[in-house]
């Protein structure tokens, strides 16, 4: 693989993450009503408006080529590997602040998945997602001693959180690709499958954003309108996407914002759209 292809995967990260941004109507989610609203002086309570979203997801690209790089480089899932990805994460971070922040847990999805599928050009789909969890496996001995809020409120109420996700080979971004299938082959249209499966990752995600935000009885109230949406038919139907704009609606009274499915939708979109190979992998 060369620099030329760690910047395609780079980008295709990206364009994931700004494919998802894009969506609407995305509950308790900036998406582009945002801007609308902001015109006509309407409040949507979103947090980071989605215009510096988009904007700040541009700032992830240097340091996902950067992490294809090294994962070219090194060409094992290893700790020296999971150590130097961290690195490149945090300096990401940074630059990513600059630019208006935001997309923190996006970017440890995303970003385990470049390196995944770096290591192995000829992965597919879930098998990227395994090859992430043999990365994440490691543990990062650099990293700040400092707990993160995601890993308190994980501590806190036993959720799996971040960590958890990509160790357990990230299940909801297996799921979300399961959602995106079944959606297509019933005749969604695109924009339709993806929010279906957004909905379906939270349906079942312990979102550590909405546990430190919501409590577990938020996290709850959220889990189950997602799953009376895609029980009225998912967004396919007038009546799904009725329970949509409630959903929808409710959240952003409430400020709830279920940023952590957000980012693993990402990255299953970034999986799906992965070129299928043929014949042998790389050596």
């Amino acid at each position: 693989m060369s620099s030329r292809e760690d910047e395609a995967l780079a980008l295709a990260a990206v364009d994931a993450l700004t494919g998802q941004l894009a969506l609407a109507p995305k509950p308790g989610l900036p998406d582009p009503r945002d801007l609308g609203a902001r015109a006509t002086g309407e409040h949507r309570t979103t947090g980071k408006d989605h215009c510096s979203l988009r904007w700040s997801a541009k700032a992830l690209a240097p340091g996902l080529a950067a992490m294809a790089a090294a994962a070219r480089r090194t060409g094992e899932p290893t700790p020296q590997l999971r150590a130097e990805l961290g690195a490149i994460g945090r300096c990401t971070e940074h630059s990513v602040g600059l630019a208006g922040g935001g997309h923190r847990g996006a970017l440890w999805t995303l970003g385990l998945l470049v390196a995944a599928s770096a290591l192995d050009p000829g992965a597919r789909s879930k098998d990227v997602a395994t090859g992430a969890k043999k990365i994440a496996a490691h543990s990062d001995r650099r990293a700040p001693r400092r707990a993160s809020r995601g890993s308190s409120v994980s501590a806190k109420y036993g959720a799996a959180g971040a960590r958890g996700e990509a160790r357990a080979g990230f299940p909801h971004v297996r799921r979300a690709l399961d959602a995106l299938a079944a959606s297509r082959r019933a005749g969604a249209d695109e924009a339709e499958a993806r929010l279906d499966a957004l909905l379906t990752v939270m349906s079942t995600l312990q979102d550590t954003e909405l546990l430190y935000t919501a409590g577990p009885l938020g996290l709850r109230h959220v889990q189950a309108g997602a799953r009376g949406v895609l029980e009225a038919g998912g967004t396919t139907t007038e009546a799904g996407r009725e329970a949509l704009l409630a959903l929808d609606t409710d959240l952003h009274a409430r400020a709830w914002s279920p940023r952590g499915s957000a980012g693993l939708l990402a990255g299953a979109l970034f999986v799906d759209a992965l070129p299928v190979t043929s014949g042998p992998r790389p050596a």
